[in-house]
């Protein structure tokens, strides 16, 4: 089966960057700052393939790139170096000026403009923030939040984006007589309820999940997981789901890559990453949340 999207080589550096910014950083040097510049490797040749209905996990500490390298992929940062390919059947037949007669992959997706950027986001993907205000206009009403994504895919019809986010507000478990409040009245896992909600409303393939239960409470997060892995059957979405939380990433992911300092340290099933780490940090990783 081939890959709904192949990500090779992708980089990101912070900083004016110098030729020794690479032999100075990673987890070797325990930093990901370059002592002779003083410029940020955020991540550096980070490469995997995401399937269709599949969910890849993303695990390290604060700083290791796992965010930086999902704001790349959503196109909220531009990328020093790499490329990101998708699937000619994913449901870009609105830019065919993507892909080559006869290629079954696009031509590389960062190096397109701005625009088209957008366009892609807006028809292959969804994105849930770990903090609500990034994700969600706190003073409009929840399903105002959601309407805003839908004219963003070119919905126009007010009634239709109105039935369509009362249909994901109920998916969601959001009482349908708080749709017109708005996310700032809400509790933690109801904001975030919301934001899945909005990241679903133009249909994804691809949905960024980026550390969305840290700070929920234990039963507010299993209700937020449990919900996410129905979505995710019903919908048949591919998964990216960062998290430092290795218990999230158990039960939500098949394959699961660790990264340290911006570099990936060790790749592979879940089961055999949590249960047979070879890397030195994995040990370390998974020995600190037994």
């Amino acid at each position: 089966m081939e890959p709904l999207i192949r990500i090779r080589g992708l980089s990101k550096r912070f900083g004016n960057g110098c030729n020794r910014c690479l032999s100075a950083t990673g987890p070797e040097f325990e930093t990901n700052m370059c002592p002779h510049c003083g410029s940020v490797v955020a991540c550096n040749d980070v490469s995997f393939d995401l399937f269709k209905n599949e969910a890849l996990g993303i695990v390290g500490e604060s700083g290791s790139g796992k965010s930086t390298l999902v704001r790349l992929l959503h196109f909220e940062w531009d990328a020093t170096d790499g490329s990101m390919e998708i699937q000619r059947n994913a449901g870009l037949d609105t830019m065919p000026e993507l892909f080559a007669d006869g290629d079954l992959y696009s031509r590389n997706l960062l190096g397109l403009s701005p625009f088209q950027k957008r366009q892609v986001r807006n028809a292959l993907m969804g994105i849930v923030y770990q903090n609500p205000f990034l994700g969600l206009r706190m003073n409009v009403s929840s399903g105002g939040n959601i309407a805003e994504r839908l004219l963003g895919a070119g919905w126009r019809n007010i009634g239709k984006m109105r039935k369509r986010a009362a249909e994901l507000l109920e998916k969601t478990e959001i009482p349908l007589d708080r749709m017109d409040e708005p996310p700032k009245n809400f509790s933690g896992g109801m904001q975030q309820r919301v934001q899945i909600a909005k990241a679903l409303s133009n249909n994804p393939l691809i949905l960024y999940l980026d550390e969305v239960t840290t700070g929920l409470d234990l039963s507010v997060q299993a209700r937020v997981l449990d919900l996410i892995r129905t979505l995710q059957s019903e919908y048949k979405l591919s998964l990216l789901v960062v998290s430092h939380d290795l218990g999230v990433i158990n039960l939500l992911c098949q394959r699961t890559m660790v990264m340290k300092y911006g570099r990936v340290v060790e790749a592979g099933l879940t089961d055999q990453i949590l249960q047979d780490p070879q890397h030195k940090y994995t040990q370390l990783l998974v020995a600190s949340q037994l």
